[in-house]
């Protein structure tokens, strides 16, 4: 069914900041004083929403000091999540994850609540603590103005979910020009016309994949610096998920001050992609499919168990300079930083599947660290 006009969230600004990704103090603490001023460029380029997560190491902490504390509870609306998979937690941890949650927030009620990355092989574990009948009790309380879960499986199950849980207010789908045409893996158009096809708005989420098309490889950049109107690469990336119908708002994760000004520039007073934008991105979506890459968005969701302690994004980030950008010399550096710093190579892994199955993007780990060993190690 197409949108109505007046759809949950029609009128909320186009660009939700996303709080995973927040920067970094000397000491590895989060850097709650230049959140502060990230906060405030946001909110003072009339932009509202925000969203953390239970499981986001800090982030409900500092937006609780950089946000909550210092901006009336009006002028923002704010999400969090509760997750049932990450740490294998009881029923009774999960829900008390949500009081958790308002007292690191600050706050008496969340304007928006998710079940958190509901995936393929975790979607038993919501049914079996019957969250979906605890968040929808949330709501009966008004502790929480709207919920909904956020999604990294294909569009069967999205359709099987949505047609069973027809009060449903919103979801969050991993959607970018990169995964638009990925049938097998994230599935981001088919999610979308799944949710299109439900009438329910949705949030997204990592609209620049971790980062990747904030830098993307140089056919790519080739085509968006050929188009002449001088954006940035973030720019066409979130502009394009930003024109989609349905969407409630976009979460950029940004880590800097320079990030929040970039991306404020161009969505304060946002305008969807014209059909002449719109043929610039189909071209660019081309360029990259024809690119080898590890399409890996630095969740670090794998990492939470790996019985090695392997940071796997960061060797897959090592590796995507050899495959992405060409920079061999670069990559084996990176390797090395990476192996120096952790204590552990990619070839140490002992393949227990653990990472592979905490994946949002589906990737086959294993292999891929095997490949990254051989060719950087």
């Amino acid at each position: 069914m197409p949108y109505a006009p007046d759809y949950l969230g029609h009128d909320t600004p186009k660009l939700g900041f996303g709080l995973m990704r927040l920067p970094k103090a000397e000491d590895g603490s989060i850097d709650v004083p230049q959140v502060c001023d990230m906060v405030d460029c946001f909110l003072d380029a009339g932009l509202t929403y925000f969203d953390t997560a239970y499981v986001y190491t800090g982030s409900e902490e500092a937006t609780r000091k950089a946000l909550v504390e210092r901006h009336a509870r009006d002028s923002y609306t704010l999400c969090s999540k509760a997750n049932a998979w990450l740490g294998n937690p009881t029923a009774d941890e999960v829900k008390r994850q949500f009081e958790t949650s308002l007292q690191r927030l600050g706050t008496d009620y969340l304007d928006y609540y998710l079940l958190h990355a509901i995936q393929d092989n975790n979607n038993d574990i919501y049914d079996q603590y019957q969250l979906w009948d605890w968040v929808r009790g949330l709501k009966e309380r008004g502790v929480i103005r709207h919920w909904g879960f956020s999604f990294h499986a294909g569009p069967e199950r999205l359709e099987r979910l949505l047609t069973e849980n027809p009060d449903i207010d919103f979801i969050q789908l991993q959607v970018n020009y990169a995964d638009w045409n990925d049938d097998a893996n994230v599935a981001s158009r088919r999610n979308v016309e799944v949710a299109t096809a439900h009438g329910v708005p949705f949030t997204v989420m990592e609209p620049v994949k971790g980062g990747i098309l904030a830098n993307p490889p140089r056919v790519v950049r080739d085509i968006f610096d050929a188009a002449g109107n001088g954006l940035s690469y973030p720019s066409w990336a979130i502009r394009f998920v930003a024109s989609i119908p349905g969407v409630l708002t976009v979460l950029s994760g940004m880590s800097t001050l320079e990030q929040v000004q970039d991306n404020v520039s161009y969505m304060r007073n946002f305008q969807p992609l014209t059909a002449a934008e719109q043929d610039v991105v189909a071209r660019a979506m081309a360029a990259l499919d024809s690119v080898e890459q590890i399409k890996c968005t630095a969740c670090h969701y794998c990492c939470e168990g790996c019985p090695m302690q392997i940071p796997i994004p960061d060797f897959f980030a090592a590796m995507n300079r050899k495959l992405v950008f060409e920079n061999e010399a670069d990559a084996k550096a990176r390797y090395e930083r990476t192996k120096k710093n952790a204590g552990v190579g990619a070839d140490e892994c002992i393949g227990c599947g653990q990472c592979e199955g905490a994946c949002p993007q589906g990737l086959p780990i294993i292999d891929l660290l095997a490949q990254t060993a051989e060719a950087l190690g």
